[in-house]
């Protein structure tokens, strides 16, 4: 019996568990069916969120006509199928980021969007964080004048967090993208889509890993500002992803741990310049915001803004800066789209 709510399913229980508690905070979802091949974790979901179906082969979730939103939380490399199959199967989708590993990939998930005309969000959850929502807005209205410089970095030790089953440790998944987009898809959020990128890298910390654990990307924005991210996966520091925006007339430092940002505005000052705290909420990973979105869109047949045209850029722009590194040429953007 249709209860008039949006049946969930997630595909992928540890990511997955930050979806769950978004659908089940909200009251116009109910979560039917929950997948992981891991089945002591799969029967503790289920119970925990009380799902109706627990299975281990995703594609028994598509099956069931009562879902018609899957979240696809799985490691990186199973996103492209995933939520592929599950679009043809007339299902909306929340992908986690990165969209994928690889351009073609990621130009075959765009194409099944086109084509089945399915709502497609890429979790890109940076944009939900308090402290970049903040500066964002800030930026908009003009408190710092033109935008001329921005970075961020992702400093996130994995020395011990290799994943279950080593799935972070492949060497079809650089850093750079699994973990970095996080950094790349801000900049791109905030100064505007990469015209050209430059790379650099190199692998001293992880030395087992079969990737490189540091890498430095520099861009130029169509909006004439340039950039840059840094990610380092083998740091001794605790995890950051602080982030500067420099325009003409002031400044920002912001990060997604931090309850409060910092803001030296030239409209503000009446001596020498200084920064100005403003308090924020912390909320680093901020998927129950990124799911009232998605749902708000469903549900007011609205565009979903952070699409998989989004998803498709912000890879683009990540391939562009590892291409760079291995060839020491500067890569534009565009050629990879």
């Amino acid at each position: 019996m249709s209860t008039g709510k949006i049946g969930v399913g997630v595909i992928g229980l540890r990511m997955g568990n930050g979806h769950l508690a978004g659908y089940a905070k909200d009251p116009r979802c109910t979560i039917i069916g929950v997948c992981d091949v891991d089945k002591d974790l799969l029967a503790t979901r289920q119970q925990e969120y009380k799902a109706r179906v627990a299975v281990t082969d995703y594609r028994e979730l598509l099956s069931i006509p009562e879902i018609g939103l899957i979240s696809v939380a799985s490691p990186d490399y199973y996103h492209a199928e995933q939520s592929i199959a599950a679009m043809e199967a007339g299902k909306d989708v929340l992908c986690e980021k990165p969209l994928t590993l690889t351009m073609a990939e990621a130009k075959e998930i765009a194409a099944a969007v086109k084509r089945t005309g399915r709502r497609f969000m890429i979790g890109q959850v940076c944009r939900y964080a308090p402290g970049f929502v903040l500066a964002k807005r800030l930026i908009e209205r003009g408190e710092i004048g033109r935008l001329y410089l921005a970075e961020s970095e992702y400093a996130h030790s994995y020395r011990g967090a290799r994943g279950v089953g080593d799935w972070r440790v492949d060497p079809r998944r650089e850093p750079l993208i699994g973990g970095g987009c996080h950094a790349v898809d801000l900049l791109r959020w905030i100064a505007g889509d990469v015209t050209e990128a430059f790379g650099y890298a190199n692998h001293l910390c992880l030395t087992d890993w079969p990737v490189n654990d540091c890498s430095l990307g520099l861009f130029q924005f169509a909006s004439g500002a340039i950039g840059k991210v840094m990610v380092s996966v083998g740091c001794v520091r605790p995890y950051t992803m602080r982030s500067v925006f420099y325009g003409t007339e002031g400044t920002i430092v912001c990060d997604n741990t931090s309850a409060d940002i910092q803001l030296c505005s030239q409209k503000n000052l009446t001596g020498a310049p200084a920064f100005a705290t403003l308090p924020v909420n912390i909320a680093s990973h901020n998927v129950g915001a990124e799911i009232r979105e998605f749902i708000d869109c469903i549900v007011a047949n609205k565009p979903v803004v952070t699409n998989v045209d989004e998803g498709v850029k912000t890879v683009a722009t990540c391939i562009a800066v590892a291409e760079s590194a291995r060839t020491g040429k500067p890569v534009r953007v565009q050629d990879l789209l």
